[in-house]
């Protein structure tokens, strides 16, 4: 699933009548299951604390999304999907927001697990139904199951690679068995599972981009929709679902729509002058001097700063290791000397970024100092295949006083340059056989990140690198990252509490070779592979 290591738990209970019930040898059957420890809301609870349930229904939401979108399939790797349709579809189960990683049953009424953990058993509500109200059954599950493994984005295929097989095993009842040694989250990674309807896609095509609103059975559907520049979703009056409690309280807008803008500048704007209710600021100069104007002097934008607990996982400049320069690690590492970030901080983010050391960083699993002795037992197999400065020195990027001046840190990456094969010749950095200079593009979406990437770039022209920047259209963009046809982009990794499956599609050989995965770096190691296979399979934090 998407830290330093505690036991883990698994917890289940079962609603019958008002008692809970466990079997033996671990064997329990319920409403819920957790990876940590207890579950915050037993059988017969009415609503999350977090929400009002008396809320009051109406209105229209409005919120903005950037660059454009031509298709309202999300689950496969041609288009690119409008937000918001996860609205339309259902899941099996619900992750609640005040724990960790406990879920709930949404379609699923029960979830049955045994002590070893080698299936997961869902018996669906009889209430559930589509939007035209046929009921969803476990026929739906098990052909949703197989269509994004065999006909979805391949990190579908990746996630759900230890689930053996999905049959039916009663009238509303589905089973999913997992492979020996397979991860002990599966039996909630795979409640998180889209339901669509079998009988929908019987006559519409799955693996094709379309502006067809989709047969759901989730607490809105598409009203309308132009393409490229907005999507309306209506709540449906008559959902399934609205009563049971995971959903009271949610769900309260009748409507939500999505504007669609070029970039982050324009929509910032728009936000200012009242076209959209609700937005996330993740730029700090921004935030400090563009949250200005009419709108904020009377009140009518209110602007709160709140306090992020949650894993904020990793934004860096990567390396596409699949071109053929940036192959060797010393490049990658005299290229870190060139980037300035301490004088970005102070001059272009207001000193409010603490430098990235951990791809889990924010919070406990984040790497801190030396292998403890936890880590070294994973590690020490490896030794012989890994640098010797993993177990002797702790990672720290390369740090500058924040003046501007560099010179000791361009000479550094100089003589790292040396070792790997480029001289510098006529203030150009060429290849000491080929004799080419060293040049490469920085493909970016956001005109925003142009002026992070900008200081960077001059800063390598003073060793007599040449590097480009290039922004273009989101649609360009994604199609570019699926085909990792690019040099170098900026890109954010989010990371979860409980880190599984998913760090297959963000780190594997497999996913490397493989077109439309989060492996944009092109990592192919097969340490990395075992210690990605450790991660999944450990049966503790």
């Amino acid at each position: 699933m998407m830290r330093k290591l505690t036991p883990i738990i698994i917890g289940i209970v079962l609603l019958m009548s008002t008692a809970l019930v466990y079997g033996q040898h671990g064997y329990v059957k319920g409403h819920a299951a957790s990876i940590y420890g207890d579950i915050k809301y037993g059988p017969g609870f009415k609503h999350f604390d977090y929400v009002n349930p008396d809320a009051p229904k109406g209105g229209m939401v409005r919120l903005a999304s950037i660059g454009t979108f031509d298709s309202l399939n999300p689950f496969i790797l041609k288009g690119i999907p409008a937000a918001g349709m996860g609205l339309v579809f259902d899941t099996l189960t619900v992750q609640s927001d005040d724990e960790p990683f406990t879920e709930y049953g949404l379609l699923a009424e029960t979830i049955e697990i045994p002590g070893d953990r080698s299936w997961v058993k869902y018996t669906l509500r009889r209430e559930a139904r589509w939007h035209d109200g046929t009921p969803v059954t476990p026929e739906d599950v098990i052909f949703s199951f197989k269509t994004l493994v065999e006909r979805g984005h391949p990190f579908y295929r990746s996630y759900y690679t230890d689930v053996e097989d999905v049959v039916k095993v009663g009238p509303r009842e589905v089973k999913f068995i997992f492979k020996k040694g397979s991860n002990p989250e599966l039996p909630l990674i795979v409640g998180q599972l889209p339901v669509f309807s079998k009988a929908y896609y019987r006559k519409h095509p799955f693996d094709k981009t379309s502006l067809d609103p989709p047969l759901g059975s989730g607490p809105y559907r598409v009203v309308d929709v132009k393409p490229g520049r907005s999507i309306t979703y209506e709540r449906v009056k008559d959902y399934w679902g609205k009563d049971i409690p995971v959903n009271r309280g949610r769900y309260n807008f009748d409507r939500i729509r999505y504007e669609y803008y070029r970039d982050e500048t324009v929509a910032l704007e728009a936000f200012k002058a009242g076209e959209y209710d609700f937005r996330l600021e993740h730029i700090a100069k921004v935030w400090a001097t563009a949250y200005k104007g009419p709108n904020f002097d009377r009140g009518y934008i209110i602007k709160e700063e709140l306090p992020n607990e949650n894993p904020t996982g990793m934004q860096a400049f990567v390396f596409n290791t699949r071109r053929e320069i940036f192959k060797d690690r010393r490049v990658r590492w005299a290229l870190n000397y060139c980037f300035d970030f301490e004088w970005m901080n102070k001059t272009l983010f207001y000193n409010a970024y603490t430098r990235t050391k951990s791809y889990f960083s924010n919070s406990e699993l984040a790497s801190r100092g030396l292998p403890g002795p936890d880590e070294l037992k994973l590690l020490e197999p490896f030794r012989d295949k890994l640098p010797p400065e993993v177990f002797t020195k702790e990672y720290n990027p390369p740090k500058t006083d924040g003046s501007g001046n560099i010179r000791q840190n361009l000479r550094k990456a100089l003589s790292l340059l040396r070792e790997a094969g480029w001289v510098l010749k006529e203030g150009k950095l060429v290849n000491a056989k080929t004799g080419k200079q060293f040049k490469f593009e920085i493909l970016l979406v956001s005109p925003s990140m142009e002026r992070v990437a900008m200081p960077f770039v001059k800063n390598l022209e003073k060793i007599g690198i040449k590097a480009e920047v290039r922004v273009v259209d989101s649609s360009q963009y994604v199609n570019r990252l699926n085909n990792y046809d690019f040099d170098m982009t900026s890109v954010v990794w989010p990371q979860s509490l409980s880190p599984g499956n998913e760090q297959r599609d963000y780190w594997s050989s497999k996913a490397a070779d493989t077109p439309g995965t989060r492996n944009l770096a092109g990592i192919k190691d097969p340490v990395v592979d075992a210690l990605i296979e450790k991660i999944i399979q450990a049966p503790d934090r």
